[in-house]
């Protein structure tokens, strides 16, 4: 019995090792008859589970609600988590940012904003060089177009993604029904310009009995911009091109008459006592009052459906009419664009260099929002909730819905189809001022040298431009204003820089 007793457990032994065996090796070794859809949806789901991608863009704004449509298909669209870090003020913004950047703490998509801003941070090494990226970034050139593309081009390097800039606002405007009333015609040079203005002023063109209309308002001397540009020369310390050459509007022989022909329609009477002291829109709430009636003014103001309100509101029989600019010694030049600037400027900080995967997201967002698809979702909404798409034509069905999209509209829109859909501006407004010939500018390219402080600068041209156009300072006395300028203001170091920089651009 004994040796029966060792011999089963002996066997038993065995037997137990060789189901081990089997078990082992059984849960070692994959299971191949296993169907290739389960292996498909574990690799699905191991991606599904993982975290999208943050990205923080750092800007100024406010409005953003929460939770938030447009970055939510945005998230979708491209697989991120857009993280908006945003100041109301643009002071608080740049000086929120400030302290991080200095502290190494870098947004991952900033708002430099500005060429001026944009050179400080990059002369200091903190914005990632984009030039090796340009491939990548092929639909956003084509968007914003190569011209304005250069605009984020510095010190040899591509440091900023521009957004297109805004199209030209303002042209002259007059009361077509105090023409009527008059039984003028709308001038059509600077010498109708004047009669017309004493008109306004003195023959009762609204015709109520009372001596209470003037002709021209505005917000200090821009009010005058038209006059300027009727010369041929920009705003005072504007940049431009002529005969070849770049020169400041301070330096060009026709700036003292074209200030002296404003000081003519000031000694006349005819331009809004209070014009230096307007604030904010004083000047556009006389307007609206009927208490003037020639004005050079951004059409926002007076062709969109609100301000039509409250123009008719004082007089249902208001007409203010869209017109050319008036012949001058310049020519048929209606105000001044600056064809360097962009409306925006983003860059990346330098050590996005480091994340090659983040920096391709970024890249891919950029081009997103410059695409047809991306760029009517920052323009209009959710396509089937915000707008409908009719072949190319977009309706919209909720215009509150998204209204701070404009955020989001990192390269731009096209700005003439956008004012039209979106805001219902009269599309013919918007196209003649886009049409007009201006002096084209170059201010905004222009980076500060050091030694130059700018707002000490401008000040004294103010003051100086105000008591020349009111008398207080004879203009033969330009030439000694101008040696002011140089010798205590340092001016001299910002033509030349300004004239580096502009010849540069231009020759690129």
């Amino acid at each position: 019995m004994r040796k029966f007793s060792l011999f089963g457990l002996a066997i038993l032994i065995v037997v137990s090792m060789l189901l081990a065996g089997c078990t082992s090796e059984s849960t070692q070794k994959p299971n191949t008859s296993a169907p290739k859809e389960t292996e498909k949806e574990n690799e699905n789901q191991g991606k599904e589970s993982a975290e999208p991608m943050e990205i923080e863009i750092a800007q100024s704004g406010t409005g953003f609600p929460d939770p938030d449509p447009i970055a939510e298909a945005l998230n979708e669209a491209l697989g991120i988590k857009l993280k908006i870090n945003a100041l109301a003020s643009s002071e608080d913004y740049f000086n929120q940012l400030n302290v991080r950047l200095a502290a190494g703490n870098y947004p991952d998509i900033i708002l430099t904003q500005d060429r001026q801003r944009m050179a400080e941070y990059a002369r200091k090494g903190m914005l990632l060089d984009l030039t090796p990226y340009r491939d990548k970034l092929q639909p956003v050139v084509d968007f914003v177009g190569e011209d304005n593309f250069k605009k984020g081009f510095l010190d040899g390097q591509q440091v900023g993604i521009p957004r297109i800039p805004d199209v030209p606002f303002s042209t002259w405007w007059v009361r077509k029904d105090w023409l009527d009333n008059l039984g003028l015609e709308a001038p059509t040079n600077l010498d109708e310009i004047v009669e017309v203005a004493k008109a306004f002023t003195f023959d009762d063109p609204d015709q109520n009995g009372k001596n209470d209309t003037y002709a021209m308002t505005g917000g200090g001397l821009s009010a005058f911009l038209g006059i300027f540009s009727a010369y041929g020369v920009g705003q005072p310390g504007n940049f431009y091109v002529k005969d070849g050459e770049v020169i400041n509007s301070l330096y060009d022989p026709a700036m003292k008459d074209a200030l002296a022909k404003i000081k003519e329609l000031i000694d006349l009477g005819v331009v809004d006592p209070e014009l230096i002291a307007n604030t904010a829109r004083q000047h556009i709430d006389k307007m609206y009052k009927g208490q003037f009636g020639l004005v050079y003014h951004p059409w926002t103001d007076i062709a969109k459906t609100e301000a039509q309100e409250q123009i008719k509101m004082v007089n249902p029989d208001a007409e203010w009419l869209q017109i050319k600019a008036p012949t001058g010694p310049g020519g048929n030049l209606d105000g001044v664009y600056d064809v360097a600037t962009v409306s925006r400027l983003w860059s990346l900080p330098k050590s996005m260099e480091n994340d090659p995967e983040k920096l391709d997201k970024i890249l891919e967002l950029f081009n997103y929002v410059s695409e047809r698809e991306g760029n009517l979702l920052v323009m209009y909404g959710i396509e089937g909730k915000n707008f409908d798409l009719k072949g190319d034509t977009v309706e919209i069905t909720d215009p509150k819905g998204v209204e701070h999209s404009h955020y989001y509209q990192m390269t731009g829109r096209p700005n003439a189809e956008y004012l039209a859909v979106k805001f219902g501006y009269a599309q013919k407004e918007i196209d003649f001022a886009i049409e007009q010939p201006r002096v084209e500018i170059y201010d905004s390219l222009v980076t500060l040298p050091d030694g130059y402080v700018s707002t000490d600068a401008e000040r004294y041209i103010s003051e100086e431009m105000i008591k020349f156009v009111y008398g207080n300072r004879s203009l033969d006395e330009y030439d000694d204003f101008l040696k002011t300028l140089e010798t205590t203001f340092n001016y001299k170091v910002y033509l030349d820089a300004a004239t580096e920089q502009i010849t540069e651009f231009i020759n690129q």
